[in-house]
């Protein structure tokens, strides 16, 4: 053993890397032109789109987020990846807009429709910025899951980290007691705890160094070979990402029933069926989870989907395909691969939650857990397979973002500085930015503990350029002064005031009008009781017992339970802060204080008088949603009727191109126009849907059907 792994997951590691390096170094000599390196000459297939829209959109996040909402929500926590799923048939249309673009990055397009270099060069950098926090994203998982799945054993600890890892587990052993039936004192030792928050898992790696190897490993293959490297790789990582989501299912049902009895798939999942709580199999309205509320839902996957496709990275694996056909078959494909394996995900996280409820403080580490605890003893190399397979999942994000970022900056941004260089110049311009763009998004990685709030700013960050992307395509009256408006509004009101309003104004954080909370609710639902629940009942009869005298008068007894009756519970709803992005906290002198920046929209609903406290958290967040979809767009209708229109000439160009189809990479002068307007009189580019549209489509909102009934089937088996 070298640093908790075996010499054959180490080998299994050190053949995953040398394969990679020499697709990079083989990939580096095609490269004659700036379209080889950041489009890899628009000449890939259905075969290779597919895999690089599923490694583009499968980070490692993925495995180990699921397994770690499940575990902590139960089924219903799969929906934390699983949004996107209902906008999936919208990219059979708009997948073949961004091939018809015939544009190396995504600031191309604001440049060509709204003729407007500066616009594109601020496209560039926001978007850089952006994806700089979604890489963090994986870097963070992936070296999160990997520490727990190097974890030091206790004779390994120093004496600070053993009195640490003692506070860590008495902090677990009080977390998973019924708060109600604590004494005062216990319940003073949790909230210190809690304050304190201990580590309870040391790594022989350290994390920071986990994050800069992953970079350099990335940053070479990449930038000797460009995308053909990363496309290469991505079929490769694509096979490895579904490897690690199929392999712990089975080593998980086997431990299932080696510690309740029986074999065999549906006895595995009987016994979750049997010892879990009714609720940890809810999809809908599961009271961890009550917030995600279909109208929720609804409103997070239109979003989603609207901001999605105007993200840099988006133009990648559509503008890379030999054909408009392979970039829609690939681009919905490899997304709803994504949604099959989300699945598993979940599964391997309820499993997790049978096996190691008890043993598991932080729910980051079920991934790395369970891979130790599954694979290791077995002794075949798997630990190292699993930690291949999560480092490739990381790398087929990161290798797309770094060619992405690479040609925004370089096209967008450094020829408008340094115009009229050789090709060769501006293909090393562009490896250098990409080396910068995987060093700034590792600096980001190291200065945060969590990820989720990166996660949701960055999600919803492109509505600043929604309007402008959507219109600029698809309405002809929408101009360069609209497009501007619609973007610099929208970034100074939802963005850049509440972010400084708060560091100019400290008091803000204090308000009272700014930091109240939602109103407590208390939901009650029946459930069958099963085994579990009279364990649970008999410990939490045992924990009154041991209260003092004085403290058993004020908590009432619980009463006891029999198999198979029904149980009333009832789920105290956590208030929520409604104003503030990282939420509210309360300080030790009992203040609370706002944290992160202001939604001012929302406050200034609340202060016209509707009183956003007496809504659902769900509902508030869905208002607020919708306003930051909406406003871009009605800003860009607005002032695009009280201007001008742009000069025709230009945009002629621009919506001829966008009318012929693109089969393969003949010169755009050598095609007829294929489309047929559906409104010919007006400025709408809207087109008649064809055969091909008309079928994909709708066997597409097929899938999501069966998907959706995937998943009930899932939690439904065994029960």
């Amino acid at each position: 053993m070298v640093l908790g792994l075996s010499y054959l997951d180490i080998g299994v590691l050190a053949l995953y890397f040398g394969v990679i390096v020499y697709i990079g170094i083989r990939s580096s000599l095609k490269i004659k032109k700036e379209e080889d390196y950041f489009l890899g000459g628009r000449q890939f297939g259905k075969l290779f789109s597919t895999f690089a829209s599923f490694g583009q959109a499968t980070s490692a996040d993925g495995p180990a987020g699921v397994a770690t909402t499940t575990f902590k929500n139960g089924a219903s926590g799969i929906w934390s990846s699983l949004l996107m799923l209902f906008a999936t048939p919208l990219f059979w249309i708009t997948a073949p807009w961004l091939r018809r673009l015939r544009i190396t990055t995504m600031g191309d397009f604001y440049e060509q429709r709204y003729a407007s270099r500066k616009m594109a060069a601020t496209y560039a950098l926001v978007g850089t910025i952006g994806m700089m926090g979604l890489l963090s994203v994986g870097y963070k998982a992936v070296t999160t899951t990997a520490m727990a799945m190097t974890g030091k054993p206790d004779s390994a600890l120093t004496a600070t980290e053993k009195i640490e890892k003692e506070k860590a587990d008495r902090l677990f052993e009080l977390s998973n007691e019924n708060f109600t039936y604590l004494s005062q004192a216990e319940k003073q030792e949790l909230t210190e705890l809690r304050q304190e928050n201990p580590r309870a898992l040391f790594s022989y790696f350290s994390e920071d160094v986990l994050i800069w190897t992953i970079c350099f490993i990335v940053l070479f293959y990449t930038a000797l070979g460009g995308l053909e490297a990363a496309f290469y790789t991505d079929l490769l990582q694509g096979v490895f990402i579904i490897l690690l989501s199929i392999i712990l299912i089975p080593f998980a049902w086997s431990a299932i029933n080696e510690q309740f009895g029986g074999s065999g798939m549906m006895q595995a999942l009987s016994h979750l069926h049997e010892q879990l709580p009714e609720s940890t199999f809810e999809i809908f309205g599961s009271p961890a989870t009550l917030d995600f509320t279909w109208y929720f839902i609804v409103m997070a996957a239109l979003v989603s989907g609207m901001t999605v496709v105007a993200q840099p990275n988006q133009l990648v694996t559509a503008g890379a395909a030999k054909s408009e056909d392979a970039a829609r078959t690939g681009f919905v494909t490899g997304t709803f691969m994504k949604r099959i394996v989300t699945i598993l995900w979940g599964m391997v996280g309820l499993c997790a939650i049978l096996l190691y409820g008890g043993k598991i403080m932080n729910s980051d580490f079920v991934w790395g857990h369970a891979t130790t605890q599954l694979l290791a003893p077995l002794g075949l190399g798997l630990v190292g397979l699993m930690l291949a397979s999560l480092m490739a999942a990381l790398m087929s994000t990161a290798d797309c973002l770094m060619i992405t970022v690479s040609g925004l900056v370089v096209n967008n941004f450094y020829k408008y500085f340094f115009p009229n260089h050789s090709a060769r110049h501006y293909i090393w311009a562009g490896r250098i930015s990409g080396g910068v763009f995987l060093i700034g998004a590792a600096i980001i990685t190291t200065q945060f503990d969590t990820i989720l709030q990166i996660l949701k700013f960055i999600w919803e960050f492109f509505v600043v350029f929604v309007a402008a992307f959507w219109l600029g395509l698809k309405w002809r009256r929408a101009n360069r002064i609209a497009a501007w408006s619609s973007i610099l509004l929208t970034f100074t009101l939802f963005y850049l005031i509440p972010t400084l309003l708060p560091n100019i104004f400290p008091a803000l954080r204090t308000d009272e009008s700014l930091t109240k909370l939602t109103k407590s609710r208390i939901v009650t639902r029946n459930y069958e009781v099963k085994a579990v629940d009279l364990e649970n009942r008999k410990h939490d009869i045992a924990q009154w017992e041991k209260l003092p005298q004085s403290e058993k008068e004020q908590v009432k007894k619980p009463e006891e339970l029999s198999l198979g009756g029904y149980n009333a519970v009832s789920y105290a709803m956590p208030r929520q802060a409604i104003f503030w992005s990282k939420g509210v906290s309360t300080s030790k002198a009992d203040t609370r204080y706002g944290r992160g920046y202001i939604y001012l929209e929302l406050y200034l609903l609340d202060r016209l008088g509707w009183d956003l406290s007496k809504n659902p958290y769900a509902l508030n967040e869905t208002i607020r949603l919708g306003i930051r979809l909406l406003f871009p767009f009605l800003v860009l209708f607005v002032i695009a009727w009280s201007t001008k229109p742009d000069q025709q000439e230009y945009l002629a160009d621009f919506y001829r191109k966008m009318r012929t189809r693109a089969v393969d990479n003949s010169l755009l002068k050598q095609q007829p126009t294929t489309e047929t307007l559906l409104f010919p009189n007006s400025n709408w580019e809207l087109y008649t849907w064809n055969k091909k549209d008309r079928t994909g489509f709708l066997l597409a909102c097929l899938i999501v059907i069966l998907i959706i009934g995937l998943l009930y089937l899932m939690v439904s088996l065994g029960s």
